[in-house]
């Protein structure tokens, strides 16, 4: 099985940005951020609290990104 790195949602928006990726919308603790070809995902931010891998599972699969591409980012 796949490890996920340990990351927050503001240094994983922090990484979307380098590709393209803006906060479109702030409702509360949970980010919208959007791509200018479509993809789109909401990012809980949470403090320093750590996102899990089924959340994080998640979000790479609505902006059709892999562990490894996410991993380059980082």
């Amino acid at each position: 099985m796949s490890q996920y790195p340990s990351i927050t949602g503001k240094e994983l928006i922090k990484a979307l940005s380098k590709i393209g990726f803006l906060v479109s919308r702030i409702n509360g603790s949970h980010n919208r951020v959007e791509h200018s070809d479509g993809r789109k995902t909401t990012i809980p931010v949470h403090g320093k609290e750590t996102l899990g891998r089924g959340i994080l599972s998640k979000i790479l699969r609505d902006i059709e990104l892999n562990r490894d591409e996410l991993l380059k980012l980082l």
